[in-house]
């Protein structure tokens, strides 16, 4: 097993007093399960309201937290070669030297629970490693949402409110896109290896056009890998506003605010869009259980196929219309 070094990257949020006690929370990836845990920091903050608290994250997530007031400093995760006996050594040190008195693992994974034997005294300990002192085992945990399995986690250490972090925390500036009155957020990619939970482009395209025609802009997220996608779409309904490449994680965050709804696959950039309160369309197939991976949020709708060819545009089309304006 690969097994990762931290480097101790402080931030610059908000100084800290001293002789304050000491919180870490591990939180490492994926996109999805990221978003479903900040609810969880945010409940973590609120009890500890007058504790340094540090995270122990990944890059991709740095700047995100930042903002979020839920932690006053960073640690990152390097992923060093298991063979780095030396790396190995300054991690433990850096855990102990920590001096904390209670570790929150929203990881709750192998690696994670390898970190709780490396320190020595052990700390107060939310998560499912064995040995920990506020201990989590039940199967329970992992039969529903991310989120769901936190908050049953985090009330075995005594946390009873736990909200789903609604992302209000986030601004972006959104003045260089040329958003047209109401648009709705198409999200048609998905992670590379992962091309069977993908709805076909052309049917995607095809639903942008009827929206078009009823004077509602389809606005195409997605990343560099995935302009091939968003290429047939805008091909098939050129009236699409195509912002591939282009946004950031804020940026999703506030563009969704202001969305008739979201459509897409089982994807990260969903569980971003969600908590928002933005309408969400999830589109499912056989590779994943929505009622495990689903996005957290207010009104989110999941549509579920074995095969995604199998999913009709009238389907879609009927699952879309409760979010559009009354004619």
């Amino acid at each position: 097993m690969c097994l990762p070094l931290i480097h101790n990257k402080r931030s610059t949020l908000k100084p800290m007093p001293p002789n304050k006690e000491n919180i870490l929370i591990i939180k490492l990836g994926a996109l999805g399960d990221f978003i479903q845990a900040l609810g969880p920091m945010q409940a973590i903050r609120s009890h500890h309201p007058d504790a340094k608290i540090t995270l122990l994250t990944t890059k991709p997530f740095e700047a995100l937290v930042q903002k979020s007031g839920h932690c006053d400093e960073i640690w990152i995760d390097e992923k060093p070669r298991f063979f780095e006996f030396s790396k190995w050594r300054s991690l433990k040190k850096q855990f102990n030297e920590g001096q904390f008195l209670r570790v929150y693992d929203l990881q709750n994974n192998d690696r994670t629970s390898f970190y709780f034997k490396l320190f020595n005294p052990k700390p107060e300990w939310s998560g499912v490693a064995k040995g920990a002192s506020h201990r989590n085992n039940s199967k329970e945990r992992t039969a529903g949402q991310a989120f769901d399995g936190h908050k049953m986690t985090l009330k075995v250490a005594g946390i009873d409110d736990v909200k789903i972090d609604t992302l209000e925390w986030i601004q972006a500036d959104l003045s260089n896109f040329n958003l047209r009155g109401k648009y709705a957020l198409i999200i048609a990619g998905s992670a590379p290896q992962h091309p069977y939970k993908r709805w076909p482009a052309i049917r995607y395209g095809k639903i942008c056009k009827e929206l078009c025609n009823q004077g509602i802009q389809s606005v195409l997220l997605g990343t560099d890998a995935e302009r091939e996608i968003t290429a047939q779409i805008k091909q098939a309904c050129p009236d699409c506003l195509d912002l591939t490449g282009q946004t950031s994680l804020d940026q999703i965050a506030v563009l969704s605010r202001s969305a008739l709804f979201a459509l897409g696959n089982d994807t990260g950039p969903m569980h971003l869009i969600a908590p928002t309160g933005c309408p969400t369309i999830v589109l499912f197939s056989k590779y994943s259980n929505p009622v495990r991976h689903a996005p957290k949020g207010p009104c989110v709708k999941t549509l579920k196929v074995d095969d995604l060819n199998d999913l009709s545009i009238p389907m879609v089309s009927a699952a879309i219309s409760e979010y559009l304006p009354k004619q």
